[in-house]
């Protein structure tokens, strides 16, 4: 057993298999799930775990060139759009409607158990050299 770091079999997995360019989609309970990509669903009830702490997590494992978020975020979710405006100081922001479009090209989908609208956010992979 993994002594640290994410220990989800099938998310650590999913994460070593990602390379430069590939989409990771961070997603609440409540977004559309396109055909696709592979998807690991760690809700277990409405907020857990939240939006905040699978983002960490997966932060600490990824490196990140890239971030874009639905615009629609500062009027909805104010405290994700704060935490992602924090984390991503270049954060693309779209139209929900172009985000739920692109997060079908995304390599791997996280399912959070976020019951807050519009805490998503599609993670582009840079490399680590």
């Amino acid at each position: 057993m993994k002594r640290a770091g994410i220990l989800n079999r099938h998310l650590s997995g999913a994460l070593a298999e990602l390379g430069h360019g590939d989409g990771v989609l961070v997603c609440d309970a409540g977004m559309p799930i396109p055909d696709g990509p592979r998807v690991v669903d760690l809700a277990f009830r409405a907020g857990v775990p939240s939006f905040a702490v699978v983002l960490d997590g997966l932060l600490a494992e990824l490196v990140v060139e890239g971030a874009t978020a639905a615009k629609e975020i500062h009027d909805a979710n104010p405290a994700a759009a704060a935490l992602l405006a924090g984390e991503f100081p270049g954060l693309e922001l779209v139209p929900h409607e172009r985000l739920k479009q692109l997060s079908a090209g995304a390599r791997l989908i996280v399912r959070t158990g976020e019951a807050r609208p519009y805490a998503n956010v599609l993670l582009r992979c840079g490399v680590f050299f």
